[in-house]
């Protein structure tokens, strides 16, 4: 499922040709588990070869720009069923974990020591150990999952389900579904609140943001905020939560007590992800547009004016985005690109291109850091079958 399914603005009918960007070897490095590594730069001409294990493509002067941040940044790779692991201190692919099929979305728990994704194909949530890799277990959502995020003390899960108009909450510990709650049409985005009081979720089928009330994990109140909202994303002192209406071109401001929409801002075309910087500077939004017209922008919105500051080209078809917590720099998933451009938020710049897998989508931020490795396939077993949960990954 596409983030941009269910309104015909953003649904895209056909994939750009995946000879449409290029690049070309050009510093070999060293061999890493087996694994050929290479830095690779954008060139012009027809894309030779697969991206190996370890590769990226840099721009002038980005080089200086490594290091910068410890970490991983894990990608969703939909059509590859595979996520990707990205070195943040290298912008290089450390390896990729498959065995999810249709994985539409990914999430770090709070802890950083557990990483959860969606299976849109499965209709099934996974979680796995963020240091080994190995699977702690999956649960059953209500069709077709979307999004999956967790409370920020991490003891729950919840997953959008666009096929049931309904929203799954999960006991991360065990598993175990322990609510299934009514919202709008098409629910696809959704954030917590960063006190953890609310989960916000945007009704992409609709022109609704649910905000569902996590003591009791009861929906509470719909805000009407315009046609097709995708995503939102909570100021850090929780006191606003911004919307993509991606049916508009638009996003959103809204007051989280009042539950008033404050503002509105035009942005590019079929903003989807959004995401507020830690440190409050800006809020960026991904301009997805359509596969046969493809979006290349993410909108650098400048928090305190709440106006666009600066739009910078990041690639085909812009999508998910992350930022890591230092503010430093932004990962944006090119859904039709198979890349994340890495932006550098004191230049506003693209800084590096990481190859990834098929339609990258969500993307989520981890401190630990993945050391590089072959591939790693996970058996994702039914729910019933899952692995035995293990409390200590999920808090």
């Amino acid at each position: 499922m596409n983030d941009a399914a269910s309104t015909a603005h953003v649904t895209p009918p056909g994939r750009v040709p995946r000879n449409y960007r290029s690049w070309r070897v050009v510093v070999p490095v060293v061999a890493v588990a087996g694994v050929a590594v290479g830095v690779l730069v954008v060139s012009d001409g027809i894309r030779d070869r697969e991206p190996t294990m370890g590769s990226s493509r840099v721009t002038g002067g980005a080089a200086s720009h490594l290091e910068m941040v410890s970490g991983t940044v894990w990608v969703a790779n939909e059509d590859g069923a595979s996520l990707s692991a990205i070195d943040t201190a290298s912008n290089t692919v450390a390896t990729t974990v498959e065995g999810v099929e249709g994985p539409h979305n990914v999430q770090v728990s709070p802890n950083g020591k557990s990483v959860w994704a969606v299976s849109g194909h499965d209709s099934l949530a996974v979680m796995f150990d963020a240091s080994s890799l190995q699977l702690h277990g999956v649960a059953a959502t209500g069709g077709a999952p979307a999004h999956v995020i967790l409370t920020p003390d991490g003891r729950t899960t919840y997953t959008t389900n666009g096929a049931d108009n309904t929203v799954t909450a999960i006991d991360s510990a065990t598993m175990a579904s322990v609510a299934e709650i009514p919202v709008g049409a098409g629910p696809h985005g959704l954030r917590p609140s960063p006190d953890g009081r609310w989960v916000v979720v945007a009704n992409v089928a609709g022109r609704t943001l649910t905000f569902i009330d996590t003591a009791s994990n009861a929906s509470v109140a719909d805000v009407a905020v315009g046609t097709a909202p995708a995503q939102v994303a909570f100021s850090p002192d929780g006191a606003f939560v911004y919307a993509s209406v991606s049916g508009e071109d638009a996003v959103v401001k809204v007051d989280v007590a009042t539950r008033k929409v404050l503002g509105r801002v035009a942005v590019g075309d079929g903003p989807i992800q959004t995401f507020v910087t830690p440190d409050d500077r800006y809020l960026l939004v991904a301009n997805q547009g359509r596969e046969d017209q493809p979006g290349t922008t993410v909108s650098v919105i400048d928090t305190k004016t709440f106006t666009v500051a600066r739009t910078v080209e990041t690639g085909q078809g812009a999508h998910g985005i992350v930022v890591d917590p230092s503010s430093r720099h932004a990962y944006v998933t090119n859904l039709y690109g198979d890349d994340v451009a890495v932006i550098d938020l004191e230049e506003l710049r693209v800084v590096a291109r990481i190859p990834v897998g098929d339609k990258p989508n969500g993307i989520s931020f981890s401190s630990v850091t993945v050391p590089a490795q072959v591939a790693v396939m996970l058996d994702v077993p039914a729910p019933d079958g899952g692995a035995e949960p293990n409390e200590d990954m999920a808090h």
